[in-house]
């Protein structure tokens, strides 16, 4: 379905189109303001949210290779972000680990957008909070399985 073939509901496909553009720009500046490049910020944002991997799994996230994702991970672990461990269940592999840090700041700048959206949440209704919900689980599975479809997960 084209851009302008999404379906005429409320949000308009142009509303929508503003509201990605929004998200990315506000990412891509965050990564910048905490001295993390794009892709360092989305392995720190997996590592935080998914808890350990292999770096060969990050880098199938990603969409990287193993040699880049050694370097992104030299840098995550130099910077204090990440870590890596031993794998309890195999001891012979290693597993990347978000330790729990961001840089200096980026706590800071993302909550300029986390608290008046969470204030836009509180105002809803549980009806209307769970069709957030519905519409966030539906729009992840579409991105991720488009992002795998395109060569990166």
């Amino acid at each position: 379905m084209k851009a302008d073939k999404m379906p005429r509901t409320s949000p308009s496909p142009r509303q929508y189109r503003r509201y990605l553009a929004a998200i990315t720009l506000f990412h891509q500046s965050a990564a910048d303001s905490a001295g993390l490049s794009g892709t360092d910020y989305q392995a720190s944002n997996l590592l935080d949210i998914d808890g350990p991997m292999s770096s060969g799994e990050l880098a199938r996230r990603l969409g990287l290779t193993t040699g880049a994702t050694t370097r992104l991970v030299d840098r995550l672990v130099r910077s204090g972000i990440a870590e890596r461990v031993e794998d309890s269940a195999d001891r012979r592999r290693a597993l990347v680990r978000h330790t729990g840090k961001l840089p200096t700041g980026l706590a800071e700048t993302l909550d300029l957008v986390r608290e008046p959206i969470g204030r836009a949440l509180d105002a809803l209704t549980p009806e209307q909070r769970e069709g957030v919900s519905k519409y966030l689980e539906t729009a992840t599975g579409a991105y991720s399985d488009a992002a795998r479809v395109i060569g990166t997960d």
